[in-house]
């Protein structure tokens, strides 16, 4: 072998180091993504239901120029 396929090989086994490091990270940060959009989906479903027995036209004259 020479030595420009020992340095090919050897920085093509440091880029696989990297990309294994960061995939677990990458994977915990689309969990807590994840995570965040289920809460934000179940904050508006509340909010849905506390609206859910208000009567119908409430607020449809709302005037917001101010």
């Amino acid at each position: 072998m020479d030595i420009g396929a020992l340095a090919s090989a050897f920085i093509g086994a440091k880029i696989a180091e990297v990309q294994m490091a960061v995939a677990p990270r990458m994977l915990r940060m689309n969990a807590d993504a994840e995570a965040s959009v289920v809460e934000v989906i179940d904050a508006a479903q509340q909010s849905m239901d506390r609206l859910a027995n208000v009567a119908a036209g409430i607020g449809g004259n709302l005037d917001v120029t101010a």
